[in-house]
């Protein structure tokens, strides 16, 4: 701790030469900066701000222009035409146009190893209609289809770029946005200076920014306390109250449209017997979750969508702790006398007093939990691979409610990390992409939280809120629902 605080105090003075430097703190190192590849919110922090995306989200989670400046959808929802931003450079001086479009959807739908082809699998055809508008053709209406162009599948790349750097493209990003990559030294810091060409006037204000992975939450808000890091993200909940006693700093904090739990592995393990994942799930208790860990700042959580938005199902109890249900399961797997497993996490104390938590309800039914520590992107790499028999990973959420179910619980999807497979899942999660009418959604996506209740490739526990520490210096910042941190028209006053 004494080495992490030294660290902290030379990394403040250095920092005191860099006129319009903000520098965030981050809770891991990004894994992946290609899109292609990434799955995980802290690299959408920094994706956000390397590129430009064809639409995105306000503050009600609106879509927006961004790279389109304007759409039209026709013949009955499978055809969307794009009209797109005039004068826009990718950051080594080629011109994004139609061609550019048509390259970056092509490459997240066939791409070895995209983890976008889920989310585009619906588009049958791409076409540039000029060098200012492009035509997409769908298989059939697609609901999510814009809310998702609003993230990573609709985040445009240098088609030049990719194809000079090839796999190294990721250590090498190249977008439109407001901030181009300079360095990157792993797990300690990414390097963005101000785009001097960016298309939008004026923008962006600050010089630099610099992304710093803090996964210790007190080293974290240490050097948010230090001022050595103008704002971090995410915020541990006993950490707010210093935040908020500091009158240099404040706390945003809001709603997030998120979830975290435990992903089952069915295809190695114990969990392949579903009377076993059932005893386990039974012996949580999510209210004791959100008091002991999260001092009454998390939601419990039924599903995969969050009170407040289109799909929640409030009819759909939150499962409560039942010990004895999870004996009656533990003699129907056969394993009576209980059994064990290891818990994957990432490094972190709260993720580890969350896991310890764990621990102690399971204890009580006899299930031995054993836990793992694993550096975040390495544990990525072995959820993806089916490798570990239960790994807690949660996920940012999106606004459309496809976004936090389609590619996790769908056979063989990129980020299925249980194994789970169900056809009759998959026709549901495939008819409520193409109905429009928001009840008639709803009706299909609850239907689908009671069957994945019952098989549990993943047990919801909580619904995190958002927060965020900050310098009040810093300002600028618009509060997306989505938790991105958009740094555009950030500026830093007093400087």
């Amino acid at each position: 701790m004494k080495q992490w605080l030294a660290a902290v105090v030379l990394w403040s003075l250095g920092g005191l030469g860099l006129a319009q430097t903000v520098t965030v703190g981050l809770d891991a190192d990004p894994p992946n900066l290609d899109p292609l590849l990434s799955s995980a919110l802290v690299d959408r922090q920094v994706h956000n701000q390397i590129y430009d995306k064809l639409v995105d989200l306000d503050e009600n989670l609106r879509i927006v222009p961004m790279l389109a400046t304007s759409w039209r959808v026709e013949e009955n929802g499978t055809v969307y035409v794009f009209t797109l931003r005039q004068g826009v450079k990718f950051h080594d001086g080629t011109d994004f146009n139609a061609e550019a479009v048509k390259f970056n959807l092509d490459r997240y739908r066939s791409a070895p190893g995209s983890r976008r082809s889920g989310e585009l699998s619906l588009i049958t055809n791409v076409q540039v209609v000029n060098p200012t508008t492009v035509r997409v053709i769908l298989k059939e209406p697609f609901a999510p289809f814009l809310a998702i162009l609003s993230d990573r599948s609709g985040m445009m790349v240098s088609p030049t770029a990719v194809q000079r750097l090839g796999a190294e493209f990721g250590n090498n990003p190249v977008g439109t946005g407001p901030f181009k990559f300079v360095e990157r030294r792993r797990q300690d810091r990414i390097v963005l200076a101000r785009n001097e060409n960016y298309w939008q006037r004026g923008f962006p204000r600050i010089e630099q920014l610099v992304y710093r992975p803090f996964p210790d939450d007190d080293v974290r808000v240490a050097n948010l306390l230090s001022g050595a890091v103008s704002i971090i993200t995410p915020v541990a909940a006993k950490d707010l109250a210093a935040i908020r006693n500091n009158p240099n700093l404040t706390v945003n904090n809001f709603p997030g449209i998120g979830y975290q739990g435990i992903w089952l592995n069915h295809t190695r393990g114990p969990f392949t017997n579903k009377a076993l994942r059932q005893a386990f799930a039974a012996t949580i208790d999510r209210d004791v979750v959100d008091r002991v860990v999260f001092l009454g700042t998390a939601l419990p959580s039924n599903g995969p969508f969050p009170p407040g938005t289109l799909a929640h199902d409030k009819s759909i109890a939150v499962p409560k702790r039942d010990l004895a249900l999870a004996r009656q399961k533990l003699a129907e797997g056969g394993r009576p006398q209980g059994f064990s497993f290891t818990l994957t996490i990432a490094p972190g104390p709260v993720l580890a007093q969350l896991a310890q938590v764990y621990q102690a309800m399971a204890a009580e039914a006899g299930i031995q939990v054993r836990i793992e520590q694993v550096e975040f992107g390495t544990l990525l790499d072995r959820a993806a691979k089916l490798e570990l028999e239960a790994v807690a990973v949660g996920w940012s959420g999106r606004p459309d409610p496809d976004g936090n179910i389609y590619d996790f619980v769908r056979c063989k999807a990129a980020n299925n990390y249980s194994g789970y497979c169900n056809a009759r899942v998959d026709n549901l999660l495939n008819r409520a992409r193409t109905v429009r009418l928001p009840e008639a959604r709803r009706d299909l996506y609850s239907q689908i939280t009671k069957i994945i209740q019952e098989d549990l490739p993943y047990i919801y526990v909580y619904h995190p809120q958002t927060t965020i520490g900050l310098s009040r210096r810093l300002s600028g910042i618009p509060v997306i629902p989505d938790g991105i941190l958009r740094f555009r028209g950030a500026s830093l006053g007093g400087q």
